[in-house]
């Protein structure tokens, strides 16, 4: 099923709008020094119907889309911080075409596909907005990524661990002790 496909054949119950809101988090320590700079490393997700959808990367070629309860950094890990909630718009999707555009768009954003500046949680969470609410998230959120793009040798002086899951596999099977 297609994107323009969940639009045209589905109906809108009563015109409900519903709130999106964009949860940002710090993901590493070095934001407390670098967000005055106008740089950090953030992780967000898009939080619609009590569900915050976000995209983290994995060595498998299958969806890398993940739901969780709003705002549980318990889920995400050690070094993610909850920072803030933005509210984006409102929709006009149900739940159910919500949860549609959501599985499209994992096969866009397969776990083997996140690049920490090409293909990273804030992108997905851009495209999932504008298909949302028509906004863009603010800014702020990617701007380590637009500047790496811009600047290649940015890339080349972040640890290979941080771009891709590829990176990481290769890493743990690196330092595993051969028995």
């Amino acid at each position: 099923m297609s994107l323009n496909s969940i639009y045209t054949t589905t109906a809108h119950y009563g015109n409900t709008m519903v709130e999106v809101k964009l949860n940002v988090y710090d993901m590493y320590w070095i934001n407390d020094y670098t967000t005055t700079l106008g740089l950090g490393v953030f992780h967000s997700g898009v939080e619609v119907f009590g569900k915050e959808y976000a995209f983290g990367g994995h060595p498998f070629p299958m969806t890398g889309i993940f739901e969780i309860l709003p705002r549980d950094v318990d889920d995400l890990g050690q070094q993610f911080r909850f920072k803030e909630s933005i509210c984006l718009g409102t929709t006009d999707l149900t739940e159910d075409q919500v949860m549609k555009v959501v599985d499209c768009l994992g096969k866009k954003y397969a776990g083997d596909s996140y690049h920490l500046i090409h293909k990273n949680c804030n992108h997905f969470t851009q495209e999932l907005s504008q298909i949302l609410c028509g906004k863009d998230i603010p800014n702020w959120v990617n701007r380590l990524a637009t500047v790496g793009a811009r600047m290649p040798f940015m890339e080349r002086m972040l640890p290979k661990e941080w771009l891709t899951p590829l990176a990481i596999e290769a890493t743990v099977h690196v330092k595993q002790p051969q028995l």
